[in-house]
């Protein structure tokens, strides 16, 4: 690879870096090359970038990037495959599900979620359990509309008077 190759991979990388929201270190050694071809296929079809590198390049990529990286350098040994996701918990569940039940492959190294780094691959099932930035906001809309709902209904049952809410909220206690 030349020196234009690498500023390319590294200029690549880093953009990904930056426009990524979450991405997983990965380590797929001892995986078959139709195995491997395979996490490509489905990482594809959940929106999954997966990009393979060298550790070189994307320790150089971490170095120009706006976040800071350093927890994550520490995990640059062996062979890595980085996943890009826009979705905190995409990647663990596709490496959940494409392992199976019996596999080990690929092994989790490390995941960073917005500027959270998780270590190790025992963290792959509490990773699975995060919810989406989008699951939260969803959380939080139903918690606010329940008392307006709950108002509303009582408005509604009540002849729609303020005495009709007021027997209304009585009659709940």
């Amino acid at each position: 690879m030349n020196r234009a190759q690498k500023k390319e991979v590294i200029d690549g990388l880093t953009v990904q870096f930056n426009e990524s929201s979450a991405f997983y270190i990965t380590d797929a050694s001892g995986m078959s090359v139709a195995d491997v071809n395979d996490l490509r296929r489905v990482c594809f079809k959940k929106g999954i970038q997966l990009k393979v590198a060298k550790n070189t390049l994307i320790e150089k990529a971490f170095d120009v990037s706006d976040n800071d990286y350093e927890e994550v350098k520490k995990l640059l040994k062996g062979p890595t495959a980085i996943m890009f996701s826009q979705t905190g918990n995409l990647p663990a569940k596709v490496l959940k599900e494409f392992r199976g039940k019996d596999g080990q492959k690929p092994l989790l190294k490390g995941a960073y979620i917005d500027a959270s780094v998780f270590i190790g691959d025992d963290k792959l099932e509490d990773l699975t359990k995060l919810k989406s930035k989008e699951e939260v906001l969803g959380d939080v809309i139903l918690l606010l509309q329940s008392p307006i709902k709950n108002v509303v209904s009582a408005l509604s049952s009540g002849g729609q008077t303020i005495a009709g809410l007021v027997k209304a909220l009585e009659e709940r206690n």
